[in-house]
């Protein structure tokens, strides 16, 4: 393999276009895009132009896309998520009117719509697992009715894909797939995704239902339950620092498995490559790779289009 035009035809792991979902912040409160102080290159998209983000996208060769919104209301239990007129229901009928080929994709959580920033109904500073369910269940129904080819829950509640599917089944919303944060980690590389989405706590922390860094084998009891409660798709999130637990949940469960590439991976190598420590390009390229390489069968990053521009020039 020491010829240049020969090692291309033996690569083990090949990296497509196919293989990315991207990410989109839709800002009902805003009127043109704006940057992400801590995602440099990346912007909150006004709800009036989202369907033209995606276009562009969709140009580039990139099929697939995960919204998540930024409302102009907020409440103690996250109302405005399951809202008939909410952002990311209004969203992605706007999307699939114009481009009813794009595959969507809808985060189904709380956070990012309570006024408290967790992922649940909280009483007395606790978070009630069992109370979200139905709530969750509502966000779902809503999604799938504006049109959503897939609902992501991505809480970490206890029985959530259960709650969501039996809520989705009986309104008849069968062929609407689930892709679950299943193995969710109470990660320090999710800051930039906080003001990003305007999702940031204002008590405690997330410990007592994301997964615990230091643990496997609780994340495939979890992947384990999510499948046999219907998901159809298993993710592990973050990526990088977990790329044992993603080629593990392949290796042992064979599903459709998905792995996000969360913002905190993304602005490390935006800072660095800013500051010229590293080749932007060649980097993108490798972390990709080798998440693709540990088994991934999609990959949500915030380098999708970045990536794709460079994979169309053959530059990569």
């Amino acid at each position: 393999m020491r010829k240049d035009h020969l090692r291309p035809l033996f690569k083990e792991t090949k990296l497509d276009l196919d293989d990315l979902v991207m990410p989109i912040f839709v800002d009902e409160t805003i009127s043109k895009p704006k940057e992400i102080s801590s995602m440099p290159g990346y912007y909150r998209i006004p709800l009036g132009q989202v369907a033209d983000e995606v276009g562009k996208a969709m140009d580039l060769g990139l099929k697939a896309f995960i919204l998540f919104g930024i409302p102009a209301y907020k409440d103690e239990i996250g109302s405005s998520a399951f809202a008939k007129n909410g952002v990311i229901q209004r969203a992605v009928r706007e999307i699939k009117g114009e481009h009813p080929d794009a595959v969507v994709v809808t985060d189904v959580c709380l956070c990012e719509y309570t006024t408290h920033g967790h992922c649940g109904v909280v009483r007395d500073g606790v978070v009630l697992n069992d109370e979200t369910l139905p709530i969750l269940g509502r966000i779902a129904v809503s999604h799938a009715e504006a049109g959503a080819d897939i609902v992501a829950p991505s809480g970490m509640m206890d029985g959530m894909v259960k709650a969501i599917r039996d809520a989705l089944d009986s309104e008849g919303y069968r062929d609407v797939a689930i892709m679950s944060y299943s193995a969710k980690y109470a990660s320090s590389f999710y800051g930039p995704f906080r003001e990003a989405a305007e999702s940031g706590y204002k008590f405690g922390d997330r410990r007592s239902y994301q997964m615990d860094i230091h643990n496997r084998n609780e994340a495939l009891r979890e992947v384990e339950l999510d499948i046999e409660e219907g998901a159809d798709i298993v993710m592990v999130k973050p990526a990088l620092a977990y790329l044992d637990i993603v080629r593990t949940v392949k290796d042992r469960f064979g599903v459709p498995t998905a792995a996000y590439n969360v913002s905190g991976e993304y602005s490390m190598v935006k800072a660095s490559a800013m500051n010229g420590w590293l080749d932007e390009k060649a980097i993108v390229y490798e972390i990709l790779v080798s998440i693709k390489r540990a088994g991934a069968d999609l990959i949500i990053t915030y380098h999708a289009k970045d990536f794709a521009k460079w994979f169309n020039e053959g530059s990569l």
